[in-house]
This record gives structure tokens, C-alpha cells and sequence, in this order.
């Protein structure tokens, strides 16, 4: 015989065919009939959980009969493997050694015999225990009585003691038949239940359009299904909702708070609460295909727990999860959409304009607006001033004023070149803010300008609430403020193109057209003007003395002169030739005289060679008939003519004395 140990019984596959046969035939009118219920050969190394069960049951019913007192009892199986009974009897029966076994199993026969080995003078007995509908052996019964009570009277009692067993036998397999049929029934009935509560909490879920509705129909669910419960949700999305049990999730101390853990490992916690022994904490993952975006926690009473589904949980936590990310797919795009529409509008109405000044303007209310800023500065690098320069603020005490290149947070943006996001200036403070501290914000977003790929200042924007500007926000300043930045080099370089148009190539002064234009529409502005026209003495004979690139850079020095000693609202200009003119606005003939001087002792001292020249000035002013420009030029011309006729080297104003 096999000393192999019996398995633990399971379903046997025999069983769970009829099992399936006899649910398939409960609700028909024929009713369900337990007695075609039966093992098979494949159940047999599955029977050892059943036979003991069995064997219990047989012995409480026969608790009561004297007779059976001196037996001792085994159930084998159809190998002869030890299955239930009188422990004292295991090791023997276990060696595989007894004849009346032998022989019970080999003829599927009652046997019996005298085994003084066993015990002395006893009878051992075997009667083979038969399924019902194929009459397999699937067990044998085995009694151990003493000798006295003689081998026929040991062998009829231990038939009907068999036949007894085997009826217990199969009332336990209907009993367990029919509990498992009544868990099949149950567990049919809640997983009905759970698919209708999945379907319409699924069918719920995506209605909703809408980050906040989907987080706050998760919430209302589960509370909808265990209300002693207590239910939040932790979010780790840059999303802020009203509802007051989303919650955002810090990962500071994550191994110490369930739904941080359970938003590292993507998997579902359960553990007993550090603060209550009677309360437990579940943390379920909401999660979509990009990933996990937060945690359901709840925290229930012990008892609670063993009643919960908690795999349902599990897919509504996911169904949430994928809703979440197709509302947050929606909003973005909606987002983009609307971006792209702002975008496209401020780019229409930035390229309309090609003055520097009303870009700047236009660009700083837009960006209030869109942004829902409380301040908005920008800042362009002045090379003449050497720092940045505040060239549009809402903040009017900064307008104008120029910061060094190195200070503050637009010092820091404009050097590192790259975007910065400050959630709270007096927690976070990586530098000084004029503007920040003169405005009380706490919130910043700052992008370097950058024109033709290089970067020329510094936008930066603000608001009082703390944590008020987004990732979105920020993205969005970006994307703003590069097409402010196009703008921008289109103005500069319709700017230099204009420069270039008004500008002589050789001494860098303006145009004579230029100038007649500027004096046309100072005389429609102002009170007064002075014009002074400049000829270098004796130029040709400079020309033919030193050649024409000397005398070139001649011109230059003189233009050099011109432009260094007049006033930066004076207009310089070339006449033509080697002859120069200055328009001076808002100058009368005396102030004009000394100008004039000024120019003339310089370029007799500082040019080399050393050359002259002559001037001739007019003026007008708002006492006169109108002058047209044509008539100021004529006048100042004619002036210079008498200086020249006169000796050179000295000035003369119109009809006047020699000075």
C-alpha cells in the first residue's frame, strides 16, 4: 500500500460537472434531486477533508451504543492510505500490512481475519464503501475488535456500521453540494449587484465633463455605499476643487501616511490606524493609463471591514481614475483651444502696431488680462543707461525707472535666461523685488524677452494671493510672451530700417529730408526754432591736398564734433556735401549763436588736419508769418554765404552783424 498522505479536498472536477448540471437544473419545475449526486475516480485524492467530516458526524451519531465501545475504527482509501479514525491505529494501518485489508481491496469484498500482531487475540475487519451510481470503490471501512466477540458477529457489525458511514458520507456531500450552490447563488446575486452598481456608477462618471464633477461623484459614491465610513480624496494634480473632502497629497513623510504610499506603489493598503486600534485605513490608487493621479482614503470600524468590497472600490477607483483623465484631456484641450485663440488675437493686434512704445503698452494690459494678474512690468535692457530698464508698469512709481542688470528677480530671470515661478515671496525669496514689495504680492510668474534669439529683458507678473499662478499659467506666459517678443523685433527692426532711410552712411547724421520733415512738425508744435547750417572752409582744396578718404574722415570728425556738442533733442543733419545743418527746437537766435561758437572753436582745435568752418543761422518763432522750411533753409543759407564771403571761420546770422 501507498503511504502517500491524502490532499486537502477540494471541488473534485466530478463533482463540480453535476455541481454546474444540478445549478443548470435548480430552477426547473422537476426540482433539484440530490440523489444523482455522486464522486468520481478524479474526486478520490480530493475526499480526506470530507471523509473526516464524515467520520465526525457518523461518530456522534452512534455516541450513544454500548456495543460498539469495544471497536476501534479507520477509514482507508481505495489505496489502503490512511484517511480518518482512531488515531492509535494510524502507524499500523499506515505500513500497509494487514491481510484483511488486502483482501478487501484486492476482491472488493467484506474481509476479516484474527491479527494477534495488532493486538492480542483481535479482529480485524474491512468492508469496501461503493459510490452510488457506478459502484467504484472510493473507500474501505476498518473495525478492531477484541476476539471475544467473535470474527462472523465483528464482521456484520462493521457492515452495518459501513453502510451507516457511507450514508453520512453522502449527506455531507449534499450538505456541502448544496452550501455551495446557496454561495454560488449569493455571490451571482452580488456580483449582479456590483456590475449594476459599476455600470451606473461608470455610466455617471462619463457624463461628467468635468475635473471637479468627476472627483465629486467618486466621493458621493462611496459614501452612497458605506456611509459610517469616512471618505477623502488626495489629489496630486496641479487642481484646486471647492469640494471639502479633496485634499492634495504632500509626499513629505510618505511612509508614514497610508495614501502616500499607496500613490508610490500603485497598489491597494489596508493597515490597522496608529492613532485607534478599533479603526482601519484603506488607501486605494485612482489611477488612468498615464498614470496614478490620486488615492482614494477611507478609514472604517474593524467590523466594518470583512463586509466591504473592496474590489469593487478597486474599479471604481479606476473607473474614476481613466473619467479624471479624459475630463482633464477635455479641459486642457479646451485650454489649448482657447490659448491658441488668445494667441492668435494679440499676435493680430501686437503687428499692427510697429511703435516700440504702444507694443509695450498693448502687451502689459493683455497680459493683466488674460493672466488675471494684479501687476505686470516689463523690462528691456538699455545699453545707454547700462541696466533694465521698466518700459511698461501698471505700477506708475516704477514707470521709467532703470535697474541695475544684476538686481532683483528681473536680474535673475534676464542672467539665467529661464522662466521662474514663485509661489510665495516671503517664503521663497531667491532675490530682492521693488516690485514686490511695493505692490505686497506673494505670487510671481517672470519669463526672459527674448527678440531674434537673444534676450532683451524680462516680463515679469504678480498677484497678493499666495500659490496663485499655475503651471498653465506659467506655460502660458511663455507662449505670450514669445510672440510679444516677435513683435518686438519686428519694431526694432523696422526701427533700424527707418534709422537707416533717415541716416547719411558716411557721417551717421540724419537725411536732409529727415530734417525737413522734423522741422515741419516742430513748427506745428512748438513756439520757436533755430536752424544752423555748417560749411567745412576751403574743403575742396582739403580734398585735393590729402584725397578724398582723408578728407572723408575729416567730414567724420566734424560730424563727431556737431554731434557731441548739442542737445539730444537737436536734430543734426546732412546738407550735402560738406555742408551740415542743425535744427534746434525750442531755441532762439542768441541761444542758437552760442551753439554755434561752441562748434566752430572745437573743430578749429580738435580736427586734424586742422580745418574751419563757417555757419549761417535763422530762426522763426510764433510772432512771424508762417515760415515754411524751405524759406528757414533759404535764410540760413544766404547767412552762410556772407560768412564765407566775409573771411570764413565765423558765424552770421541771417541779415545781422558778423559775430
Amino acid at each position: 500500500m501507498s503511504e502517500e498522505q491524502p490532499k486537502v479536498y477540494e471541488r473534485p472536477p466530478g463533482y463540480a460537472d453535476m455541481f454546474n448540471d444540478a445549478g443548470r437544473n435548480a430552477g426547473s419545475k422537476s426540482g433539484l434531486s440530490l440523489q444523482g449526486l455522486d464522486i468520481t475516480a478524479y474526486d478520490y485524492p480530493y475526499l480526506q477533508t470530507l471523509i473526516e467530516k464524515s467520520y465526525s458526524e457518523w461518530q456522534k451519531e452512534n455516541a450513544g451504543a454500548e456495543a460498539l465501545k469495544k471497536f476501534r475504527w479507520a477509514v482507508l482509501s481505495h489505496q489502503g492510505a490512511w484517511l480518518s479514525g482512531d488515531s492509535g491505529l494510524r502507524e499500523y494501518f499506515a505500513a500497509g500490512e494487514d491481510g484483511a485489508v488486502h483482501r478487501s481491496l484486492s476482491d472488493k469484498m467484506p474481509a476479516s481475519g484474527m491479527n494477534p500482531g495488532l493486538y492480542e487475540g483481535s479482529v480485524v475487519c474491512s468492508v469496501p464503501l461503493f459510490t452510488r451510481s457506478e459502484g467504484d470503490l472510493f473507500a474501505v471501512m476498518v473495525s478492531v475488535s477484541p476476539g471475544s466477540a467473535g470474527e462472523e458477529l465483528a464482521l456484520m457489525v462493521t457492515e452495518s456500521q459501513a453502510l451507516l458511514f457511507r450514508t453520512c458520507f453522502y449527506r455531507k456531500f449534499e450538505s456541502m453540494f448544496v452550501n455551495d450552490l446557496v454561495r454560488v447563488h449569493d455571490h451571482a446575486k452580488l456580483e449582479a449587484y456590483r456590475r449594476s452598481v459599476l455600470f451606473q456608477y461608470v455610466k455617471r462618471m462619463h457624463v461628467q465633463i468635468d475635473v471637479h464633477s468627476v472627483l465629486s461623484e467618486a466621493i458621493e459614491s462611496v459614501l452612497a455605499l458605506y456611509p459610517e465610513a469616512k471618505v477623502e480624496l488626495f489629489m496630486s494634480q496641479d487642481h484646486e476643487s471647492s469640494h471639502p473632502l479633496v485634499r492634495p497629497l504632500l509626499l513629505q513623510h510618505w511612509q508614514e501616511d497610508v495614501y502616500v504610499r499607496t500613490f508610490m506603489e500603485g497598489t491597494l493598503t489596508i493597515r490597522e490606524h496608529p492613532e485607534s486600534q478599533n479603526t482601519v485605513e484603506i488607501g486605494i490608487p485612482m489611477g488612468g493609463k498615464q498614470g496614478v493621479y490620486g488615492v482614494l482614503h477611507i478609514e472604517v470600524d474593524k467590523p466594518v471591514l470583512p463586509d466591504m468590497d473592496l474590489e469593487l472600490l478597486g474599479m471604481m477607483a479606476d473607473a474614476a481614475g481613466t473619467a479624471f483623465e479624459n475630463a482633464k484631456l477635455y479641459e486642457q484641450s479646451n485650454l489649448m483651444i482657447h490659448e491658441l485663440r488668445m494667441i492668435n488675437e494679440l499676435t493680430q493686434r501686437l503687428n499692427k502696431s510697429l511703435h516700440l512704445a504702444e507694443i509695450f503698452q498693448f502687451a502689459n494690459h493683455e497680459l493683466l488680462k488674460i493672466l488675471e494678474a494684479d501687476y505686470c512690468c516689463i523690462l528691456i535692457y538699455n545699453a545707454e543707461l547700462g541696466g533694465l530698464e521698466v518700459v511698461s508698469c501698471n505700477a506708475e512709481w516704477l514707470a521709467k525707472e532703470v535697474f541695475e542688470k544684476d538686481y532683483g528677480l528681473g536680474g535673475l530671470v534676464y542672467h539665467s535666461k529661464e522662466p521662474l515661478i514663485l509661489s510665495d515671496y516671503n517664503e521663497e525669496r531667491p532675490a530682492e523685488s521693488k516690485l514686490m514689495e511695493t505692490t505686497n504680492s506673494s505670487s510671481m510668474i517672470a519669463t526672459p524677452l527674448t527678440v531674434n534669439g537673444e534676450v532683451r529683458g524680462v516680463v515679469l507678473l504678480t498677484h497678493a494671493k499666495r500659490h496663485y499662478f499655475s503651471y498653465d499659467s506659467y506655460r502660458l506666459l511663455q507662449a505670450l510672451t514669445s510672440h510679444i517678443g516677435l513683435a518686438i523685433g519686428n519694431a526694432f527692426l523696422h526701427a533700424e530700417v527707418r534709422r537707416m532711410a533717415n541716416r547719411d552712411m558716411l557721417t551717421e547724421l540724419y537725411a536732409r529730408h529727415y530734417l525737413d520733415e522734423v522741422i515741419y512738425e516742430c513748427q506745428n508744435r512748438d513756439f520757436c526754432g533755430a536752424l544752423i547750417v555748417i560749411d567745412i572752409d576751403q574743403f575742396k582744396q582739403v580734398n585735393d591736398t590729402f584725397g578724398h578718404q582723408r578728407g572723408d574722415k575729416i567730414l567724420k570728425q566734424v560730424s563727431n564734433i556737431v554731434k557731441s556738442t548739442i542737445r539730444h533733442s537737436d536734430i543734426p543733419a546732412r546738407w550735402g556735401g560738406e555742408e551740415l545743418a542743425v535744427y534746434l527746437p525750442g531755441i532762439e537766435i542768441q541761444q542758437a549763436v552760442q551753439v554755434a561758437e561752441r562748434i566752430r572753436t572745437r573743430v578749429a582745435e580738435e580736427t586734424d588736419p586742422r580745418v574751419t568752418v563757417s555757419c549761417g543761422i535763422s530762426e522763426w518763432n510764433w510772432t512771424n508769418n508762417k515760415i515754411s522750411v524751405e524759406s528757414l533753409f533759404y535764410r540760413a543759407d544766404m547767412a552762410l554765404y556772407e560768412a564765407k564771403k566775409n573771411g570764413r571761420n565765423r558765424i552770421v546770422v541771417e541779415k545781422a552783424e558778423t559775430v
